[in-house]
């Protein structure tokens, strides 16, 4: 497919969002900006937040894994739905009582004010990184796909994409991006079965045709039984239920796409809604894989060295210039969700984190100003983070992502699971210290796991023992809490 036309797409494609963000942002506030004026429709954002939470990482690397694990994943997937309904009827009740815009500020509530500065911290380490994954991935098969070939380096072409997303979430915030990602996500779900649709025409096969193929070359498999196996699928449920508790409920920038929504009752739909969705969607992404797999080996297409190529040659070099443009819109669509909400989440978490926004006697002015200035900061912190990881990538993004997961909000896990089961106070002072240690002892563990535990190896359960270690180190440092007389 030629670069040129791919460019055009993707310049399409970024004038109608562009479009929409200018519809959508019009009058917009500092409120506006940091949870959408309370005012976003429940629908709106469940159907956004199946982009958000799909992102490029789902659109590339859950159809490559197929090859490896067949259909594990879907056990993983299973488990989120449990962990968002965990989600709403523990953690939105409890967000939405105490009227938070930043749900960090919890801790502060419950704990003190390192507690609360070390959440923050935490999410602001997660998200910079899991963003910069997800961006990642789709600018990788732009460049190697378009700007390599006419020399521009991988450098200017992630600046390009930051730039466009700076342009159109610098203003709006949360009350533009539950708009734009529901663009993003009809046009992701749309190439997703527009390719499924082309890749079974060229085999020449009918849907229960499609099942039987992926029946008889056993990718439909979803039960790993080998316990040292790190797609175990109990390790894989409860790995799926607790990432999605993490990921999704103690994450500020999907939570502050929920709480923007103006009655509890209305939030809880959105999450309930959202999760037996992406059940399925993630089903959809799994056929495909296996469709991809099932027509490299028809067609005599050598599987490339990384999976998370196999879904980009096979749309750009096989299957005709309609799916190669439906391809790129879809990765597109599935890149800037990653990003936009990203920089809104973490311009958010810093200003009202750190800078204190709420307590501030700043004028609105002055608010604004700040916010720009943390924005297109944290925008430069992500080109730097993808550009480092371009040098050391040498695996799925989907399994850095989780890997890093389990690291980074294992101590979120921790705080606010003490906070919601334990009666005790904290010496808040030590916090901190309880947050680091936990991830450098998972690290140890998962570094000599195979050699300490009979051959081991930890899967996405890591995160649950990063949470409970922080649980425990938590309860060291707690004292009885002081009842009011």
């Amino acid at each position: 497919m030629s670069p040129l036309i791919i460019l055009l797409c993707v310049i399409a494609y970024s004038a109608m969002l562009f479009y929409v963000v200018w519809r959508s942002s019009r009058n917009a506030d500092n409120e506006s900006y940091f949870i959408g004026n309370k005012s976003s429709k429940w629908y709106l954002v469940a159907y956004g937040m199946i982009g958000a939470s799909l992102s490029g990482v789902t659109f590339m690397s859950v159809p490559g894994i197929v090859g490896a694990t067949n259909f594990s994943y879907m056990v993983l997937v299973f488990g989120y739905f449990f962990g968002y309904a965990t989600i709403a009827l523990v953690l939105l009740p409890l967000y939405y009582k105490m009227n938070l815009t930043s749900i960090y500020t919890y801790l502060e509530n419950r704990f003190g004010f390192w507690s609360y500065k070390t959440g923050a911290f935490f999410f602001i380490l997660s998200r910079t990184i899991g963003a910069a994954f997800r961006l990642y991935i789709v600018v990788n098969v732009l460049q190697l796909f378009v700007f390599d070939a006419w020399g521009v380096p991988f450098w200017l072409t992630v600046m390009s994409f930051i730039i466009l997303i700076l342009l159109y979430t610098y203003e709006g915030g949360v009350k533009t991006i539950v708009w734009t990602d529901t663009l993003q996500t009809t046009f992701m779900l749309f190439a997703v079965v527009i390719s499924v649709f082309y890749i079974s025409n060229e085999l020449n096969m009918g849907l229960f045709d499609l099942f039987g193929a992926i029946h008889e070359k056993g990718y439909d498999k979803m039960i790993n039984t080998d316990w040292h196996s790190k797609s175990y699928f109990l390790k894989q449920f409860f790995g799926g239920m607790f990432i999605s508790i993490a990921m999704t409920g103690l994450d500020q920038e999907m939570m502050q796409k929920n709480i923007s929504v103006r009655t509890l009752g209305d939030s809880q739909k959105n999450m309930f809604s959202f999760s037996i969705v992406l059940v399925f969607i993630n089903f959809l992404f799994l056929c495909l894989g296996a469709l991809l797999f099932l027509y490299s080996s028809a067609k005599g297409i050598e599987l490339p060295v990384k999976s998370d190529d196999l879904f980009p040659i096979i749309a750009l070099n096989h299957l005709g210039g309609v799916v190669g443009i439906i391809f790129i819109i879809g990765l597109i669509s599935a890149a800037y969700p990653s990003a936009d909400g990203a920089l809104t989440a973490l311009t958010s978490s810093f200003c009202i984190d750190f800078l204190n926004f709420k307590k501030t006697n700043w004028t609105e002015e002055k608010k604004k100003k700040i916010r720009y200035i943390v924005h297109f900061s944290f925008a430069a912190i992500l080109l730097l983070v993808i550009i480092i990881f371009r040098i050391i990538n040498d695996d799925a993004v989907i399994s850095k992502l989780f890997t890093v997961a389990s690291y980074t909000y294992g101590p979120l896990l921790g705080l606010f699971a003490y906070g919601i089961i334990a009666k005790r106070e904290l010496k808040d002072k030590f916090v901190p210290i309880i947050c680091l240690l936990s991830p450098l002892i998972c690290y140890i563990l998962n570094e000599n796991s195979v050699e300490w535990f009979n051959n081991y190896k930890f899967g996405f359960e890591l995160l649950i023992v990063n949470g409970l270690i922080t649980f425990f180190g938590l309860s060291l440092i707690s004292k009885p809490k002081i009842l009011s007389s």
